[in-house]
């Protein structure tokens, strides 16, 4: 309390205030809760205060006020139409007359009413009709009805149903005539039950007329189908040939739409298919397939019979029955005896000879079974005790005498030796069958563990049979198969890429086997990416290291062999050429530039190896479209060593091709018969190595076909690049060549058509140059991080600027308060009308109560008086 004394003791009111501030100073004196002084914190000495004195209350009370007159008035007739509008025609239109008005008025008046029809006035003396007739008419109700066809067709009933059903109480309301008291007289009147059985006997008859007229009907439409059947024999003709054909061409082809749905009619429903298997189950199944193939094989190889092992009888347990036999044939033999004793050869022979083949399959089965060994011959020697011991039982009881030892041994030594000679007579017979069977390729193969033995398992065979070994040993070790196979596969996608570049180093290249090992090299690449690309990028590694190697201690290299090619254009096929970066293509790419311009061309094979690097090149930039500068050197290096040297002069050559040397005319053939008998030919990359052996004639065909290659790579590069804005400066020095320096009139006709079809390509090109213009937005700077330097004003002051500058910075301040004093406007209106809507449902609510306390005290009153009543009749 103290401080708030202080305070108030601090505020002074200036002695010159004058205007609102007087007046101010006189309601303090009345009421100094009304006014609020806006005390400053330091007095300035020149400021003008606008705003020292202010009256909430009176502003309160003000806008209240107006609110009333304007708001409260609005909200009160938001749901109100009550304005008159006067739409009179002209009515306020001072030029026009007042007979003019009524005339106009009169017109616009018949115009609304025309269309309408007088739908709605009654009060026009026109009849009103229904369904034709007029309802005056009708409402005189002199329908008479004439027949009872009638009352049906109009939906009245007859007398006798409505006596039938509603008990004919017609009879006793209207007035009977006296012949009809005669005949009631003369009749007993009917029961009820007597009516109903007469009705139902009546809805019989009814229905047997109509089934007798439904019959006949039918009876006289098959007499007639029958009499037309006669007549259209006697009216019909064949028409002749010509006509049909004529009318069958006249018959209108069906509609496309027709045939559709047609089709979609007889098509067959869709059905439930088999769920996917797996990449891991599809090899499961393959390599089980695989396994069961190669057991067959091996079993035709060995010269077991399938249909004896069927046969074998299987494992019997002490617990069998043996109830579920089938006698096949009758094993059954005559007892006999001989000198005086039991003959039991033929059994004795069938038990060795069983023992014999057991004991043959168990010796064959040891070198390529070992882990099955020692259960067969548990099994079998057990299966022969089991016999000899049967033997020895059966026969026991029936021998009488036993002879000496001697007859004994010569009786074995018969049955060994008759043994043998039906064994001698099976493997005869099995001969063929292990002969194709050890031909035969095995269908399981383990991954080679070396290249050694890799080469020697392809050794030898077929390129189909290398495909299929292949195929095999991918699906045999199949990664999802085994943990190891992985490591191992990888392994073999090695070996195969050393393969294919042994077999290009040969003398005589076999370029079509390489060509057909490359799809299992591409399947291995898919399956294992990471590790083929490392594979390639070592090769290509080592080829680049020997070619620098080389530049070093010679200063010049030559091109590389066939298999570093091939290698090269392997990695074409096995990875993405149109990337801008890739570990694999991109060093490929950098090698091959280095070998146009670092290898020198001496020799005509290098030449070709040149073009098939070039070939190459095109390849790899076929999607790209990336412009590669050696790719036009070496061609035009190309064009240079084929022209005489007396032509060439007057142009630029670029390294590795000189303009003075003895390699200039490389390309230049000179014999007019050698040039007359070429024919364009491709020129095929194994002729590297049959160049030394080739005649003269053959070395000037392969020069020409070189040339020819030249014109077409040049129109190819053309095509490529035609985009490019500098194309015309990049192919200027090979058009300059083509069109001054060729001896174009020298070669035969088909090598002037590709030389004027790479020309043409070259100057059919328009030059579009796209001018140099300034962009029309600056352009965004980067973010820097030094800091921004800015000149600190006073405090309160602001900036000085232009004066277009300071209205703006008016306008935008003005526009901020105006803002700030609308919104302040908008939320007082809103509370205002809450205020109200609150005050009248307060208003409702009150009224509702008055009125219910007034009807509880009227109800109370009159249960008061009737309750005293009550009492009252009680007391009397």
């Amino acid at each position: 309390m103290g401080k708030a004394a202080k305070r108030k003791k601090k505020v002074s009111v200036p002695s010159t205030a004058k205007g609102p501030v007087k007046s101010a100073m006189a309601v303090v004196k009345s009421n100094p809760f009304e006014v609020k002084v806006n005390r400053q914190k330091f007095d300035i000495l020149g400021r003008k205060t606008k705003n020292d004195v202010g009256l909430p209350g009176v502003s309160r009370s003000k806008a209240i006020k107006k609110r009333n007159q304007t708001l409260l008035k609005e909200y009160k007739e938001r749901e109100k139409t009550n304005v008159f509008k006067d739409k009179r025609f002209g009515e306020y239109n001072t030029k026009i007359t007042p007979e003019e008005k009524m005339i106009r008025r009169f017109t616009l008046e018949r115009q609304q009413n025309y269309g309408k029809k007088n739908i709605y006035n009654l009060n026009e003396d026109e009849e009103l009709t229904h369904y034709g007739q007029s309802l005056a008419e009708i409402e005189k109700l002199n329908d008479i009805v004439d027949s009872d066809s009638d009352t049906e067709e109009r939906g009245a009933l007859s007398a006798e149903l409505t006596a039938a059903h509603f008990g004919g109480g017609g009879g006793l309301l209207r007035k009977k005539v006296p012949s009809e008291q005669q005949d009631e007289e003369e009749e007993k009147p009917k029961s009820r039950k007597e009516l109903i059985e007469e009705m139902i006997a009546k809805s019989k008859q009814e229905k047997q007329e109509r089934q007798t007229r439904r019959e006949s009907a039918l009876e006289l439409t098959e007499k007639l189908d029958k009499d037309w059947k006669e007549i259209q024999t006697l009216i019909a003709r064949k028409t002749p040939k010509s006509e049909r054909k004529d009318k069958e061409v006249e018959k209108p082809k069906p509609d496309e739409y027709d045939m559709i749905v047609r089709e979609l009619g007889f098509e067959m429903k869709a059905k439930p298919s088999e769920r996917l298997k797996t990449e891991e189950e599809l090899a499961k199944e393959e390599q089980a397939r695989l396994q069961k193939l190669e057991a067959d094989r091996l079993r035709r190889m060995r010269g077991i019979d399938e249909e004896a092992d069927k046969k074998r009888p299987s494992h019997m347990s002490a617990d069998d029955l043996a109830d579920g036999f089938i006698l096949d044939k009758d094993d059954r033999r005559l007892l006999s005896y001989k000198d005086g004793k039991i003959n039991i050869e033929n059994e004795e022979e069938e038990g060795e000879e069983e023992g014999e083949e057991e004991e043959e399959e168990e010796e064959e089965e040891e070198g390529e079974e070992g882990d099955n060994e020692n259960e067969e011959e548990s099994q079998e020697e057990s299966a022969s005790e089991d016999e000899e011991d049967d033997a020895a039982d059966g026969h026991s009881d029936l021998e009488s005498d036993l002879e000496s030892e001697g007859e004994a041994a010569e009786n074995k030594e018969e049955k060994k030796h008759k043994a043998n000679e039906n064994e001698s007579q099976d493997v005869e017979k099995l001969d063929p069958k292990r002969e194709a069977a050890k031909s035969e390729l095995p269908y399981t193969f383990a991954v080679p563990e070396s290249y050694e033995t890799f080469k020697s398992l392809l050794a030898g065979r077929t390129i189909e049979q290398q495909l299929i070994i292949l195929e095999r040993i991918q699906k045999c070790n199949h990664p999802s198969l085994a943990v190891g196979n992985k490591a191992k596969l990888e392994k073999l996608f090695g070996f195969l890429l050393e393969y294919i570049g042994e077999l290009a180093t040969l003398d005589l290249p076999e370029l079509r086997t390489i060509d057909k090992l490359v799809l299992p090299l591409y399947n291995l690449c898919q399956m294992f990416p990471e590790a083929g690309s490392d594979s390639v990028r070592f090769i290509l590694r080592d080829a680049a290291h020997d070619l620098e190697e080389v530049l070093e201690v010679r200063g010049r290299a030559t091109l590389p062999g066939l298999d570093t090619l091939i290698y090269l254009k392997i990695v074409s096929l096995l990875f993405p050429t149109s990337d801008f970066w890739h570990p694999v293509v991109t060093p490929a790419f950098m090698y091959m530039s280095q070998l146009l311009t670092k290898c020198r061309i001496t020799t005509l094979q290098d030449v070709i190896k040149g073009l098939f690097i070039c070939c190459l090149f095109l390849e790899y930039v076929s999607l790209s479209r990336r412009f590669v500068p050696e790719l036009i050197n070496f061609l035009l290096g190309i064009l240079h060593i084929s022209l005489p040297k007396s032509q060439a002069q007057g142009y630029t050559v670029v390294h590795p091709f000189t303009p003075v040397g003895k390699n200039l005319e490389l390309l230049l053939v000179c014999d007019k018969e050698d040039l007359k008998s070429w024919e364009k030919q491709n020129v095929p990359l194994s002729i590297v190595t049959r160049l030394k052996e080739a005649s003269t004639t053959e070395i000037n065909h392969t020069r020409l076909s070189c040339l020819a290659l030249c014109f077409d790579l040049i129109k190819k590069c053309a095509a490529l690049y035609e985009s490019l804005p500098s194309f015309h400066e990049i192919m200027h020095p090979v058009r300059i060549l083509l069109t001054k320096h060729m001896p174009v009139n020298e070669y035969p006709e088909k090598m002037q058509e590709w030389y004027h079809s790479a020309l043409k390509e070259l100057e059919n090109k328009v030059k579009h140059y796209t001018p140099l213009i300034c962009e029309k937005k600056k352009p965004v700077p980067l973010k820097q991080y030094t800091p921004k330097i800015v000149k600190v004003l006073e405090f309160g002051r602001k900036q000085a600027g232009s004066k277009k500058e300071q209205e703006r910075k008016q306008l935008i301040q003005r526009h901020k308060r105006e803002l700030k004093g609308a919104i302040r406007e908008i939320r007082k209106d809103n509370q205002y009308l809450a205020r109200m809507q609150l005050s009248e449902i307060m208003e409702r609510d009150a009224a509702r109560k008055r009125k219910v306390k007034e009807l509880l005290g009227s109800l109370a009153t009159q249960e008061g008086e009737w309750k005293a009543m009550k009492r009252k009749k009680w007391k009397n």
